[in-house]
């Protein structure tokens, strides 16, 4: 048995720009998506802290350096510039790995800059509440 497991997340990321008429979905600089290890065209939940809203989408490299996250198409309903959103992956896990399975957090400042990585548990109850 499989089970679907938090793989990675941006924590606290601020959309920089929406775009209702740009075809895709959600763009994100490359180097944020290495860090929290999402690649081009992956599926990941994003949670609009600001307002609630909840979807689902893929992920399109933005450039690399410009800390933008972009909502794109009907993506860009969900949120406005400024806002702060949670992006998160998922990985499909044999239920024996589950058990000792350690997701990635990438905590992200008000200017999408890094301020930490975590790779434990314990990490994400004080992320949480930052």
């Amino acid at each position: 048995m499989n089970r679907i497991m938090f793989k990675s997340k941006l924590h606290r990321a601020v959309i920089t720009q929406a775009d209702l008429y740009y075809e895709g979905s959600l763009t994100i600089d490359e180097d944020l998506m290495e860090a929290a290890d999402l690649l081009a065209y992956e599926k990941v939940s994003v949670v609009n802290i600001n307002n609630g809203e909840r979807f689902e989408t893929y992920v399109i490299p933005g450039t690399r350096g410009k800390r933008e996250i972009g909502l794109n198409g009907a993506a860009a309903r969900k949120g406005q510039v400024g806002d702060a959103v949670i992006v998160i992956s998922y990985v499909s896990v044999s239920d024996a790995d589950a058990k000792t399975w350690q997701p990635t957090a990438v905590l992200l400042d008000g200017n999408n800059d890094i301020v930490s990585v975590s790779r434990t548990v314990e990490a994400y109850t004080q992320m949480d509440q930052a």
